[in-house]
């Protein structure tokens, strides 16, 4: 029988436990409370127009896909291809990410598409791709950090944001050897207590300047692995020229790390048997992140980690198809299968697949801030349509965005609920749950994995392929737009082929079997479980150490602090969908700004008082939550909450000017008490 719900029931389903190599049958709270949103009372169940008196009212499929349509037709005849935007999200599959791709180039015929994983790993890809010639988050299984002696991380707390990962570092907890760097003492920082390793509390923004000592002291102390520089990798001479400068007492000045732990450190890494380096957003999202990765990457490689057995890189992927949403055509610059949009012959291949001439195809647009800002501007989008992504909450310097979308002639966002950026919305599209779509998606550690139907969806909720194959056929669209997830994947297969992510050899049928299916999975092949072994993917086989520099990120004064963001145990991205769980909403209720005691004496603050953090842009109010476990130059704010509570309106509009990447994790505010 299957099951189909209405808004406000509680469906008799449940989700349990797989044992599967990644999670162990684990989930994190925000998984076992899955199915509360498969009933929630606020469901979109039928697309909805504003109306001139400015509601939002129902109307039917047909009035709502034709208004788009010719709005979309009158636009471009006005403004030009690219007056459209398309912007889509890490949680679509690789069925809806591929076609979105497609839609956007052959449908709309703009360049103008990015998505919401340049919020999230824009810098680790730029610093995988041009260290090592690919990206892939674990170019391992995740399965072998079991066996570690020694765990380096880096601006991550995957005990809130992926407690299942919690267990892949028992065994190097055991072994005392889990390293933890990250400003606040969070719940993956405290296993490192009771013998299970070490936490290292840099100053906020200068994980550059700490990795750049750790070079200077492997170069200098001789602890790199010569031969495998000499052999596998290109660059040393110059990285060893630019880390002369950053010896450990110079590090420490900068980034608040003895001197001797430096040291230390850098020793205890290249004297393990079996080690890793794992980055994550909290050294990623800022405005030197792909330089931090790749200075990662550099101690990595000096140390003859990646491709040794039992060692190596690695980057934790942060959404729930943050990998395979970046491969196949969602991403500014990229075409299916990690290929450039610029290359002729990635060109070609891609547009015989999709039966059209390579010269329809738009070259690369530009990235997603950059997109989003450029909404009403001259020359920038008239219309856009937004897909997986909840962009007035999860955007930088969030109130330059929620005006820029005010300025757009259409807004268009497909959701299954009314999340606040739909909310803005000109037509809003109800679509499919998770729970409710075929699919398939990839993982972090490149792993190609089967979504399968449960549940009916509520009557008038529509997948994203289908809304793509009817606007296709009202903007009367070269190419072929078929609705099922697995004759879609067939098609992505064909136009991956050859590619960086080869996924040719896969189809659902064969992810049916419960095959491990690591990408690259060519045809013919068994899966890539494990990259690098022999060589790197830069044609003449090495990797490159990337001489980068540290400059002095902007640093509080007087009795200014350093804010970061980030993520609750209770809570995910946005919040478009926990904030609707009442167990998770009930979790962690409103907005509360984490800070030292002294820091709040100081400033006349006791816990549960209500405090002001501001900047030159914006003022938030957040409830005081009092912890030792920050620094007392710090302030933490979560950036789930929606509206006046945004943490995204405090953060910086600065970019990575490699990457794209928005500064998230770092701000100077003021706190004041509310009274």
């Amino acid at each position: 029988m299957t099951l189909t719900p209405t808004p406000g029931e509680r469906l008799p389903v449940a989700v349990d436990g797989r044992d599967f190599p990644t999670n162990r049958g684990g989930l994190c709270r925000k998984g076992w409370t899955s199915t509360e949103l498969l009933g929630t009372t606020d469901r979109l169940t039928a697309p909805l127009v504003r109306r001139a008196d400015g509601r939002l009212e129902p109307t039917t499929w047909d009035d709502a896909l034709d208004l788009i349509a010719a709005r979309i037709t009158a636009i471009q005849s006005e403004s030009g291809r690219d007056a459209i935007g398309v912007f889509g999200g890490g949680g679509l599959t690789n069925e809806k990410a591929y076609q979105l791709g497609k839609f956007a180039r052959i449908a709309l015929r703009t360049s103008r598409i990015d998505y919401n994983g340049r919020f999230c790993m824009s810098s680790a890809a730029a610093a995988a791709n041009r260290a090592f010639g690919v990206d892939r988050g674990l170019p391992f299984p995740l399965s072998d950090l079991d066996t570690a002696e020694t765990i380096l991380m880096l601006g991550s707390n995957v005990g809130d944001t992926m407690p299942p990962f919690v267990s892949h570092l028992q065994g190097a907890r055991a072994r005392g050897g889990l390293i933890v760097v990250d400003p606040r003492r969070s719940s993956t920082a405290a296993l490192t207590s009771d013998g299970g390793g070490q936490h290292i509390q840099p100053v906020p923004g200068s994980d550059l300047a700490l990795l750049l000592g750790l070079i200077h002291v492997v170069i200098a102390e001789s602890l790199y692995d010569a031969r495998y520089v000499a052999e596998r990798t290109t660059g040393f001479d110059s990285l060893r020229r630019s880390v002369s400068l950053w010896w450990p007492e110079r590090a420490e000045v900068a980034t608040g790390v003895p001197a001797a732990t430096i040291r230390s450190l850098a020793r205890t890494l290249a004297q393990s048997s079996s080690a890793y380096i794992l980055t994550g957003r909290g050294v990623e999202q800022h405005a030197d992140g792909t330089d931090t990765a790749t200075a990662a990457i550099n101690l990595a490689l000096l140390l003859g980690l990646p491709g040794r057995p039992g060692s190596g890189y690695g980057t934790l992927t942060g959404q729930g198809n943050g990998q395979g949403g970046r491969e196949h055509g969602q991403k500014a610059d990229q075409l299916p299968g990690y290929r450039r949009i610029d290359d002729p012959r990635a060109r070609e291949h891609v547009a015989g697949v999709w039966g059209v001439d390579p010269s329809i195809i738009p070259g690369a647009g530009i990235p997603a801030v950059q997109l989003l800002r450029s909404s009403g501007r001259p020359g920038g989008v008239r219309a856009l349509l937004v897909h997986g992504s909840n962009v007035v909450v999860s955007s930088p310097d969030v109130q330059s965005i929620r005006d820029a979308l005010g300025r757009l002639d259409l807004l268009v966002v497909s959701d299954f609920v009314l999340s606040e950026t739909a909310a803005l919305a000109d037509v809003v599209l109800p679509v499919l749950q998770w729970a409710e779509e075929e699919g398939t998606m990839t993982n972090l550690e490149g792993r190609v994995i089967r979504r399968r139907r449960a549940i009916a969806p509520p009557a008038g909720a529509r997948s994203e392929l289908w809304i793509m194959s009817e606007l296709a056929r009202r903007l009367e669209a070269p190419g072929t737009w078929d609705l099922e997830p697995s004759v879609v994947f067939d098609e992505l297969a064909r136009a991956s082929e050859g590619g960086i992510a080869d996924y040719s050899g896969l189809s659902h049928a064969l992810l049916d079997e419960g095959i491990e299916a690591h990408w690259p999975f060519p045809a013919g092949s068994t899966g890539t479980p494990r990259l690098f072994a022999a060589s790197f993917a830069h044609p003449d086989g090495r990797a490159r150490l990337v001489a980068v520099r540290a400059s002095a990120p902007e640093t509080p004064r007087g009795s200014d602090l350093s804010l970061i963001t980030g993520r609750l145990l209770s809570h995910y991205q946005s919040g478009a969908q926990t904030r609707r769980v009442a167990e998770l909403a009930d979790a962690e209720p409103e907005l509360v700004a984490q800070l030292h005691p002294a820091t709040a004496r100081a400033r006349g603050l006791a816990d549960g008082d209500l405090v002001r953090l501001s900047t030159p842009r914006a003022a938030v109010e957040a409830r005081v939550g009092l912890s030792a476990d920050i620094r007392p130059d710090t302030v933490f704010l979560p950036f789930h909450y929606p509206g006046a509570d945004s943490a995204n309106l405090l953060t910086s509009e600065r970019l990575d000017p490699i990457s794209s990447m928005p500064e998230f994790k770092h701000a100077v505010v003021t706190a004041e008490k509310v009274v």
